[in-house]
C-alpha cells in the first residue's frame, strides 16, 4: 500500500466516529513505518474529528507502527495497550492523552 492508500482508509475508517462526548482538545500524530510510510495527523477540536495527512507539531502524542497494526487498532481488533506491551506500538509524548484515543476508536 502507499501512503495515500493508508491515509484514505484511516479517513475511511474514522468517518462515523463520533467525538461530540469529548471535550478537551486532543491531537495525535502518526508516524507510519514500514511499507507505505509517512505521516497524518489525528486531532480532536470543539466535537469534530479532524485527520489531514500532515505533520502536526503541537501534538499532545505520536503513535509510531505499522499500517496494519494501525488499521487493527482502529478496527478494535487489537487493543493499543497490548499493541505498546509487545513492542507493535511506540508513543511518545503524554501517556495520558495517548491512552484517552480509546474513548474514539471501535
Amino acid at each position: 500500500m502507499t501512503f495515500d492508500e493508508i491515509f484514505n482508509k484511516v479517513k475511511d475508517m474514522f468517518k462515523d466516529t463520533d467525538v461530540s462526548h469529548i471535550t478537551e482538545h486532543l491531537a495525535y500524530q502518526f508516524n507510519i513505518t514500514g511499507e507505505g510510510s509517512g505521516c497524518f495527523y489525528v486531532e480532536v477540536k470543539d466535537g469534530k474529528l479532524i485527520i489531514e495527512p500532515y505533520e502536526y507539531y503541537d501534538r499532545d502524542a505520536i503513535f509510531i507502527c505499522k499500517a496494519d497494526t494501525l488499521f487493527n487498532i482502529i478496527s478494535g481488533k487489537t487493543d493499543p495497550v497490548a499493541a505498546y506491551t509487545i513492542g507493535r506500538l511506540k508513543v511518545q509524548g503524554s501517556i495520558d492523552k495517548a491512552l484517552k484515543l480509546k474513548n474514539f476508536i471501535k
